[in-house]
């Protein structure tokens, strides 16, 4: 069973962890993987970091340029990350834009994806269709989940279609806008929570932009199965450095 699946079963609020690869030092990934693990994330989100970042906020944005400074590449991370799977267990996923992937080639990136153990991908820019029709069977080959997004302006079909083709879990973002803009939920945001929820949706759903201590998580975990934080995270590696990652995790979940 592919890790994700398998956390999922855990009875308990999951909390998800992104960072960009290579930031805030170039060789700083492996550790930030390692001891949020020990700090008791149950999931990583590994940002592959690209020049043009949509979805992302500003810390999110400056975070990536930082690691492309530093010399981040798609082949300097799967160098990175050969080894992972001998000192950590919890799923891994990697989160970035579907250019640096098919310049990699597609089918390529899933196997080295597979071959490292990556269990996922979270890509904001593949359309749904796009990937239903072309891809799917490619990251089914290679037992990589490909995990959605879902705002509060996604129809109802819309839904439907991705909880259909989806094997993992949702990722539904709390608000229309960008990464790291938000600081608490009002009563629109929580009334989409809940309006998810009363969907009865096969795959469980994960809520991220805008959660960056006890108390968001707590409001997210409220309808979801567990709760994403990014930007709150790299804030924190900013100031406080890669040697705080336990204090960072136990303000959240404590």
């Amino acid at each position: 069973m592919n890790r994700i699946n398998k956390k999922l079963q855990d009875d308990k609020k999951l909390l998800s962890i992104y960072f960009s690869a290579g930031y805030p030092g170039i060789d700083d990934t492996v550790t930030i993987i390692q001891d949020l693990e020990k700090s008791g994330v149950d999931m990583v989100e590994i940002g592959l970091p690209f020049s043009d970042p949509l979805a992302d906020g500003p810390t999110i944005q400056k975070s990536s340029t930082q690691a492309l400074k530093n010399g981040m590449t798609t082949n300097l991370l799967f160098k990175q990350l050969e080894n992972i799977r001998k000192t950590v267990d919890i799923p891994l996923i990697i989160m970035g834009y579907f250019n640096p992937m098919l310049q990699y080639g597609v089918e390529a990136f899933c196997k080295t994806c597979q071959d490292i153990g990556i269990d996922g991908l979270i890509i904001p820019d593949l359309p749904v269709d796009v990937y239903n029709e072309q891809y799917k069977s490619t990251f089914e080959k290679y037992g990589l989940i490909n995990v959605f997004l879902i705002t509060p302006q996604t129809s109802v079909e819309r839904i439907r279609f991705i909880d259909s083709i989806s094997n993992g879990f949702i990722y539904m973002v709390s608000s229309a806008s960008v990464t790291g803009s938000s600081s608490g939920f009002g009563k629109e945001q929580t009334q989409y929570f809940k309006r998810i929820a009363d969907m009865n949706l096969k795959n469980p759903q994960i809520i991220g932009f805008g959660i960056s201590n006890n108390e968001t998580f707590a409001q997210a975990t409220q309808y979801a199965k567990g709760a994403i934080i990014g930007s709150a995270f790299i804030k924190h590696l900013t100031d406080k450095g890669v040697n705080t990652i336990n204090q960072f995790v136990k303000n959240i979940l404590n």
